[in-house]
């Protein structure tokens, strides 16, 4: 069965980087999308990045917008989200997702276990 495991989480300072990466195992040749949601502590899933695995189009929630940046690599089977100028509110439990294009986490069959990342102020 497909498998998704992220990478890259971990602890940064306000303004800062961070670059999560998600390999899927188990095949992607039915993939027609891949996405990014996170959830922070008491609040719900939400939607930050999406990209369509075959020619790489992009959505980004607007709160994002700018700062962060998905690709994939084909050939590697993997989902990249490079994070910039971080904030203090962008922490959260970050998890990638296969699935339909869409915004809606119901779309997405597949998920990882989540990686962490904290923005310290």
């Amino acid at each position: 069965q497909v498998q998704l495991v992220e990478s890259g989480g971990g602890l940064v300072q306000a303004g800062g980087s961070l670059r999560l990466s998600c390999t899927v195992s188990g095949g992607t040749f039915s993939t027609v999308a891949m996405a990014w949601f996170r959830q922070a502590p008491g609040k719900e899933r939400e939607f930050v990045a999406r990209i369509t695995w075959s020619a790489g189009m992009t959505d980004y929630a607007n709160s994002v917008k700018g700062r962060f940046t998905i690709s994939r690599d084909n050939a590697k089977n993997t989902v990249s989200l490079q994070m910039n100028s971080l904030k203090p509110e962008d922490t959260a439990i970050y998890y990638c997702a296969k699935g339909r294009y869409s915004r809606s986490s119901t779309d997405y069959e597949n998920w990882g276990q989540g990686t962490q990342v904290t923005v310290s102020s």
